[in-house]
Formats: C-alpha cells, structure tokens, sequence
C-alpha cells in the first residue's frame, strides 16, 4: 500500500530527518577516514574516535520504525524493522556493550559501509520529497548496495563474534538458574541467535533490493525512481 503525498509539516520534517542524516553520516566518514589519515597514530581507539557520532546517528535511524508504521513513507514496516534493529543492536548490544566488540576488525568495515549507503539512502530520499534526484543518485541508491551490504554484514557478524569471548568470560547480561523467578537466560546464545538470523534474513533483503534495482533502472528511465516517496 502506498503511503499517500505527507502534509506541508510532515514533509519539511521528513526533509529535515533526511538531511541531517546526510550530514552526520558524512561527518563519520570524515572521522573514519581522519583516524586511518590525519589523525594515525593517535592513542584512541577507533570507537573512542567515533563512537559518539554512531550511537547518536544510528540510533536516530529508529525514528524510521516509526515513519514506517505510521504509514508517512512506505517503506515496509517489518524491513525497515529489522534492518534497523540489527544495526542498533550491533551499536548498543555489541560495541557499546563489550570492550572485544569495540576492537573487533568488522568495526571499521561496518562503519564505512554504514555511512557510504546511509550518504547516498539519506540523500536521495531528502532529494525524492521534492523531485529532485539526479540519474547519479539514483543508480547510485541502486547499486552500490551490491558490494555494501555484504561488506556492512561482514563487519557486523565480526563484531558479533569479537564480543562472545568478553560474554562468555564475564556471563554479561546471563541469567543462571537457581533464582526466584525460575527463569534462564544466556545472553551469548542469545548472540548466536541474532548471527544465525542473518543466514534467512539477509539474502531476502540483499535479493529485495536486486529486485527494487530491476524495477528502477530496469526501465532505463529515472521518473520510476523519483515518483516513489520513502522516508
């Protein structure tokens, strides 16, 4: 069902979101790219560099969960669900969370692929509220995501992976039985749990947007593109 033309105020809101996305997510390339250039050799760790800035900017991208449900961008509600509670788990459940996950090697590669696609996403959306999107954009959106999403997943799962050794030393976030609720949770199998999903989930979403990819440049034309709002 698509979502029907936002009124005057949700639309300049939505523009808004959309563009300040797009400057925060350049502003964390630039600090990725300073911490591996300008900046090497400093004694922070990359996390320490740039944390702030992802949790702030990831952690805003819930307000999409949001802009789905209500129905002002038709985005798919259970998609835009998962993909950003993965991230937002990644952010807060695994780096934040655990010292192993904010040195894990995925860390970087998650956060360059995060803020390359978020760029271009964020922009063209800003750009499609008022129809506005060049062809560049447009192939762009669609595209890149064939070398990012793999990358981004790559680097989550090592993230992932990275902070099980602190769990399982310290039993984070377990609960073991005796207790008074009579009640069990292991906060590493729950770790393994979200991994596993990854096996189902992303292929579904990686051919979803092949098949939005075919759709838009299929056509050979742009107007597609710029006619279909999302948030």
């Amino acid at each position: 069902m698509a979502a029907k033309e936002p009124s005057p105020i949700v639309k300049s809101y939505l523009i808004l979101y959309n563009a300040a996305q797009v400057v925060g997510w350049c502003y964390m390339l630039y600090q990725l790219i300073a911490y591996y250039t300008i900046d090497k050799g400093t004694e922070k760790t990359l996390w320490d560099y740039l944390g702030f800035t992802v949790i702030l900017f990831q952690n805003a991208a819930l307000l999409e969960i949001v802009h789905a449900f209500t129905r002002i961008v038709p985005s798919n509600p259970v998609i835009t669900t998962f993909q950003v509670l993965s991230r937002v788990m990644v952010v807060c459940g695994v780096v934040m969370a655990t010292p192993t996950g904010k040195v894990s090697p995925g860390l970087p590669l998650a956060i360059l692929a995060w803020s390359v696609t978020e760029i271009i996403r964020y922009a063209y959306y800003a750009l499609n509220l008022i129809d506005a999107v060049p062809q560049l954009l447009i192939f762009l959106r669609y595209t890149t995501f064939i070398v990012l999403y793999p990358t981004g997943v790559t680097g989550e799962l090592l993230c992932f992976f990275w902070a099980q050794s602190h769990v399982t030393n310290t039993k984070q976030w377990s609960i073991e039985m005796p207790n008074t609720y009579n009640f069990t949770f292991s906060y590493l199998y729950f770790l393994w749990a979200v991994m596993l999903l990854y096996i189902p989930l992303f292929p579904q979403l990686y051919l979803h947007m092949f098949a939005q990819r075919k759709k838009i440049l299929g056509s050979g034309s742009s107007s597609g593109a710029t006619k279909q709002k999302h948030n």
